[in-house]
C-alpha cells in the first residue's frame, strides 16, 4: 500500500518558505521522506532531499524530476501573487503566475503519473480567491484552473485509487503577504479575526495524505478562517 508508515515518500514544491516549508516540516515530523523542489535552499532536515529548480522553467523542472524515485504523494505548493486592477494588468505577470501554478502542476503530474503507485495522493495548493477578487483577476484565474485539473486527473486516476485534491487557503501568514508584487491588494483580516496559519494548511495536507483521506478526490477544500462567508 502506498501509505505505509515509515516508507512514504512525498515530492513537495516550494519547500524553501511559506506553506511549502510548513508542509515539508509536517510530513518529516510524521515520518515521511521528502524530496523538495525550490529555487532557494530550504532549512536542512533529516529525511529531506533538496532539488534546486525553478518551476517556471519547464525544461529545468523535467530534468529535476528525472531522478526522483516514485513518490507516494505529490504536493504542488509553489506559488506567487502579482496584483493589479484593470488598466494596469501585466501580461508578463499573468504568464509568470500561469507557469508557476498551472504549467508546473501539469508538468509534475504528466511526468510522474506513470511512476505513482496505486493509492498515491496528489494535492495542488489553490486559493480562496479563485472565485474572483477585485485586483487579483490574473492570480485568481490561475488558481481557478487548479480545480479543473484536479477533477480531470482524479477521474483519470480513480481506477488506481489515486486521489487528487485542491486545498484553497484564504489569507495565510506567509512571506507572500509582504511581497511588493501584491502591494495593491493588502490582506483583509478574515471573520475569525486572524490569518490562516501555514501549519494549519500543513495539517489539512497531512490528513488528505493519510489513511483517513483516501475517500476524498476531485475536490477543492477551502480553508479561509471565514473569509468566504
Amino acid at each position: 500500500m502506498a501509505v505505509q508508515e515509515g516508507t512514504r515518500h512525498a515530492l513537495v514544491t516550494g519547500v524553501s518558505s511559506g506553506i511549502g516549508a510548513a508542509i515539508s516540516h509536517r510530513l518529516l515530523r510524521d515520518g515521511w521522506r521528502v524530496t523538495g523542489i525550490s529555487r532557494r535552499p530550504p532549512t536542512p532536515a533529516d529525511g529531506l532531499t533538496w532539488l534546486e529548480a525553478d518551476v517556471t522553467e519547464s525544461a529545468a523542472l523535467v530534468r529535476a524530476l528525472e531522478g526522483v524515485s516514485a513518490p507516494d504523494a505529490v504536493v504542488h505548493a509553489a506559488g506567487l501573487q502579482r496584483s493589479a486592477r484593470l488598466g494596469e494588468l501585466s501580461a508578463e505577470d499573468g504568464e509568470l503566475m500561469w507557469r508557476v501554478h498551472v504549467q508546473a502542476a501539469t508538468i509534475l503530474l504528466d511526468t510522474l503519473a506513470a511512476r505513482l503507485p496505486d493509492e498515491a495522493r496528489v494535492i495542488l495548493l489553490g486559493s480562496r480567491t479563485a472565485t474572483g477578487v477585485p485586483g487579483k483577476s490574473q492570480y485568481a484565474a490561475t488558481k481557478a484552473a487548479l480545480p479543473a485539473l484536479a477533477r480531470a486527473w482524479a477521474a483519470e486516476l480513480a481506477d488506481r485509487a489515486i486521489t487528487v485534491n485542491v486545498i484553497a487557503p484564504g489569507p495565510t501568514d506567509t512571506p507572500m503577504l509582504s511581497d511588493p508584487g501584491r502591494a495593491g491588494t493588502p490582506p483583509v483580516l478574515p471573520p475569525l479575526g486572524r490569518l490562516v496559519s501555514p501549519d494549519e494548511v500543513a495539517g489539512l495536507t497531512a490528513f488528505l495524505l493519510g489513511p483517513e483521506g483516501g475517500a476524498i478526490t476531485g475536490q477543492q477544500i477551502v480553508q479561509c478562517a471565514g473569509a468566504s462567508l
